[in-house]
């Protein structure tokens, strides 16, 4: 077999293997002769039929077999003997003649084919010890605890039917039924019986909640509202709608005590517990937050130490996935780019860099993880999949089945514990200050947010 490398272009290489027809042979008779003991064949004993014959009826089935185990043997004896590191998977190309081809699968010709390879460079990784983070924290005030209850008892609040005659007002809750049309004719998703609506809470299209003050029970009333330019609906997108609304029912909200029988209704042993349990809650928020911008500087600073050329076929993958989101996502808000204050092909080049930092950032995490030998156990994928099922309470089985069946579905809950553990591993070297900040800076956006690995 020769094997000679054609092309060295960046990180593209290709190669030209030439197979001699007498090895195609070799690797064919050791099949049929292993076959001879396997099939069987009327007229003849086990084991005995001659291999001339098995040559004759499955001797082209045979060869291509034959062909695909070396063309897989080949590439991966390239790939290590040369030390590569593969972006994706080789790329082989046969040959096009069909006459050519033809004489290799009967035996009569050398295999000559062509491999493409495309592999991930060599990275140097820079020295975490020299990498200095500031982790922003914040504490839990009571008084946020005491918001957040209040909260918690507002929509656990009780409703009762208001007198016939009474008038609905801001914070009642209604039960409606209407009929939407657009220039006189009814539209698909405007029509709708018994809704719970509660007047004030901004559920409804805008300016539809407003006009229901002031309603009693039983009564009927036109509502005309525009749809927002950014309806999700786009047939509808600023278009005005007569909404043929009646009411079923009006009920007041009633007062909830924050006490201990509030609490034991929730399933808590007393109010006391209740803020303890919601404080507690709080400040896991709060932790999560601050993980997460601290991960966000740690790999703004990867980003910076870290620059070379990515494979191309994963940035543009990765392009790929990004913009379709991009596009979906301004589809459904009916917006434009020129909404957004860009036009195509900046936000393209915009999203471009996005996703070379993306696939820069996953080859350095993965870099760092191999070198440190930093790996994922079954175990923990089995416990976070655990925890995924939970959040579907009596599909708990169904979900753990999807997950055993379909091994992307396990790759994507292993990836991100291996990032969090190649993080984890990094920070304990990096040189990490904390900060306490208000809760609003805490959780400010940051305009690199969309840009995170």
């Amino acid at each position: 077999m020769d094997v000679t490398q054609t092309t060295a272009d960046g990180l593209k290489r290709e190669f030209r293997v030439v197979v001699p027809a007498a090895d195609l042979e070799t690797r064919l008779s050791d099949r049929l002769s292993r076959l001879k003991d396997q099939v069987r064949i009327n007229g003849f004993r086990p084991g005995k039929v001659p291999v001339a014959h098995l040559r004759k009826l499955y001797g082209r089935a045979v060869m291509a077999e034959a062909i695909e185990e070396l063309v897989r043997e080949t590439n991966a004896k390239i790939v290590t003997d040369n030390g590569f590191k593969l972006a994706m998977d080789p790329q082989v190309k046969m040959p096009e003649d069909k006459t050519e081809l033809e004489g290799v699968v009967e035996g009569k010709a050398d295999l000559s084919y062509t491999v493409s390879l495309e592999v991930v460079p060599a990275i140097e990784l820079a020295d975490f010890k020299g990498i200095t983070l500031e982790r922003l924290v914040a504490e839990v005030a009571d008084d946020e605890v005491r918001e957040a209850t209040k909260r918690l008892a507002d929509q656990n609040r009780p409703f009762a039917p208001k007198a016939e005659d009474a008038a609905a007002e801001t914070g009642d809750r209604l039960v409606v039924s209407f009929v939407g049309r657009i220039d006189g004719e009814a539209f698909e998703g405007g029509t709708a019986e018994d809704v719970p609506l509660q007047l004030g809470s901004g559920t409804f299209i805008p300016g539809f909640e407003d006009q229901l003050v002031g309603a009693k029970a039983g009564e009927t009333r036109t509502v005309t509202v525009t749809f927002p330019e950014t309806y999700m609906a786009a047939n509808l997108a600023g278009k005005t709608a007569a909404f043929e609304v009646t009411v079923k029912s009006v009920e007041a909200p009633g007062e909830v005590a924050l006490d201990d029988d509030f609490a034991k209704k929730l399933g808590l042993e007393s109010l006391a517990k209740l803020e303890e349990a919601i404080r507690e809650r709080m400040k896991a928020d709060y932790a999560a937050q601050s993980r997460q911008k601290l991960k966000r500087q740690l790999l703004d600073r990867l980003d910076a130490l870290h620059k070379f050329d990515p494979p191309p076929t994963l940035v543009e993958e990765e392009f790929k996935s990004v913009w379709e989101t991009v596009v979906s996502d301004l589809k459904a808000q009916n917006r434009s780019f020129a909404d957004e204050g860009t036009d195509e092909e900046k936000a393209k080049e915009e999203y471009r860099g996005i996703a070379d930092r993306r696939v820069r950032l996953g080859l350095v995490l993965a870099e760092i993880g191999e070198k440190n030998a930093i790996k994922v156990t079954d175990e923990e994928v089995s416990r976070a999949i655990v925890e995924r099922a939970r959040q579907y309470p009596g599909r708990e089985q169904e979900v753990w089945d999807f997950y055993r069946k379909t091994p992307a579905a396990v790759a994507s809950v292993r990836a991100p514990l291996f990032e969090e553990k190649v993080v984890d591993y990094i920070l304990e070297l990096a040189t990490v200050t904390e900060r306490t900040v208000p809760k609003d800076e805490l959780f400010k956006d940051d305009e690199t947010a969309a840009d995170a690995a």
